[in-house]
């Protein structure tokens, strides 16, 4: 894969054309025209004039979307919400779930000095991976009540170089360390590190350690790490795509220290966890289950096809759902965990599951360009909860539109918090591009999960046909007209040319 997360979001604001040699120093000053910019808060997307909302996400440019999260209204300014907030966020908060809080906590590992990991020397635009999505989902935890309220916290700390070395090699842990000592730095292009960043890694990997350890132990009932940088591509050696180290890598390996003997992975961000399947791809004791943009590799990191399953005797371990196209929505989501997340994860029987929970494939995400709501997100967290005894760890990985991550990962806590989704299961059908997605990778995987086998045959069955079926283009009819016609027409054309110009 050539580009980069960056260059693809940069990609809209490249001009097709060459203005190298242009002078504007030719034109006299009182005939430049300077046109104000600025970029949602929201999408980050660059706006001009004096417009109050963003052209591509209509949020108000002054919204208080970092001050109460989604349940700022997305069309006034942060000032004029407190009133219709305050009755908002009294409708999201639920006294049975304040006392099975109060009895079995969900835990939360935050940190505010997560937030001083940011690019220092701004490009062309904000980076879409910024400290204000830890800000909007942690206004939208507080505006409902879920936390501080519902939830309990866990102490940070950093995560220890020994803890580290689990999953990582030397190489890795030195080049984020090396960080620190630099104002400004790039792991990749799209990757970059201040001087504050090696700090916020090393805390975000530690509260995902210990949110593990706490949750397997039975001290905590379930969890939320609400963390960055993200970590799912960060490999063994490597760190790239936003991420430096592997936060659901080292909270696997915290799992199986405290006793945990199977581990499940499942990563539901737009993009391929390329590093956890790295790290994981030769160990039978950890599966991971990614669904993905893949386009047969065009989609970013290009890794991640249904053939990739694992290696040195390993195989089945990994479980890849690549779909073929953008916009991919709830239905196709919640078909693919039905027919094929669910059965593998059952048979698998982990003792300990954790979300790597992305949320970029979410509605008005400007990387993952997708589809899927705060209710989709909620029945997949619904669908998973009932897995390990109810041992689940849910971390954030991407996600780059204020509003979309912060109602799905509020979403996503309620259902921690003991409530019900609320999904018409019955109105599950799939896109024709997600039911191959599916039966491909139920083809390549039944050779490993038996239960999957006659999941595939009953499937094929019933929804083959419709698979296979390939819309008919309709050819224009061609109207035939004699030879003399065109050759006549031609010579006309021709004399009329000649007269004009001999």
């Amino acid at each position: 894969m050539d580009l980069t997360l960056e260059e693809l979001y940069n990609s809209q604001y490249d001009s097709e054309d060459d203005d190298s040699d242009w002078e504007p120093s030719a034109l006299s000053n009182h005939n430049v025209v300077e046109i104000s910019k600025w970029f949602c808060l929201n999408c980050t997307m660059v706006n001009t004039g004096g417009a109050f909302h963003c052209d591509v996400c209509g949020e108000h440019r002054e919204s208080g979307i970092l001050k109460r999260g989604f349940l700022a209204s997305p069309f006034c300014k942060a000032e004029s919400l407190a009133d219709n907030d305050s009755v908002a966020a009294n409708e999201l908060r639920d006294p049975h779930l304040q006392s099975i809080a109060s009895h079995n906590p969900t835990a939360i590992g935050f940190d505010e000095r997560m937030l001083l990991h940011e690019e220092v020397i701004m490009k062309s635009h904000p980076h879409p991976e910024r400290p204000d999505r830890l800000r909007a989902i942690a206004a939208s935890f507080s505006a409902a009540g879920i936390f501080p309220g519902r939830c309990a916290p866990i102490p940070a700390r950093e995560i220890t170089r020994e803890e580290l070395l689990m999953v990582h090699s030397l190489e890795n842990i030195e080049a984020v360390e090396l960080t620190s000592q630099m104002l400004s730095s790039y792991f990749t292009p799209d990757t970059y590190a201040n001087q504050y960043s090696a700090h916020s890694a090393r805390l975000a990997a530690g509260l995902c350690f210990d949110l593990a350890a706490a949750i397997y132990s039975g001290s905590a009932k379930n969890g939320f790490a609400l963390v960055r940088p993200p970590g799912h591509h960060a490999g063994v050696k490597h760190a790239m795509g936003f991420c430096l180290h592997n936060n659901a890598a080292l909270a696997a390996s915290a799992a199986q220290i405290a006793g945990a003997k199977k581990v499940l992975i499942i990563d539901w961000d737009v993009h391929h966890g390329n590093g956890t399947q790295e790290i994981f791809e030769k160990n039978k004791s950890v599966l991971y289950i990614s669904l993905h943009r893949h386009e047969g590799g065009k989609f970013y990191p290009g890794t991640g096809s249904a053939y990739e399953i694992g290696s040195m005797g390993a195989e089945g371990y990994c479980v890849n759902i690549p779909w073929s196209r953008g916009g991919v929505g709830d239905n196709d989501y919640v078909f693919a965990f039905q027919q094929v997340v669910l059965p593998i994860a059952s048979e698998f029987d982990p003792d300990f599951t954790i979300i790597s929970a992305g949320f970029d494939a979410a509605r008005g995400d400007p990387l993952g360009c997708c589809d899927v709501t705060p209710n989709g997100y909620a029945q997949m967290a619904y669908m998973c909860s009932a897995l390990s005894g109810g041992k689940l760890l849910v971390i954030l990985e991407g996600g780059y539109n204020l509003r979309s991550i912060s109602s799905s990962a509020t979403a996503v806590i309620k259902v921690l918090l003991g409530e019900i989704a609320k999904y018409d299961m019955e109105q599950i059908n799939p896109t024709k591009a997600g039911l191959r997605t599916v039966l491909e990778v139920l083809k390549v995987q039944s050779n490993y999960w038996p239960s999957v086998k006659s999941r595939f045959l009953k499937l094929q069955s019933e929804w083959g046909q419709h698979a296979l079926l390939k819309k008919k283009r309709k050819r224009k009819r061609r109207v035939k007209v004699p030879a003399w016609w065109k050759w006549g027409r031609r010579t006309l054309l021709y004399r009329l040319w000649c007269r004009k110009h001999l």
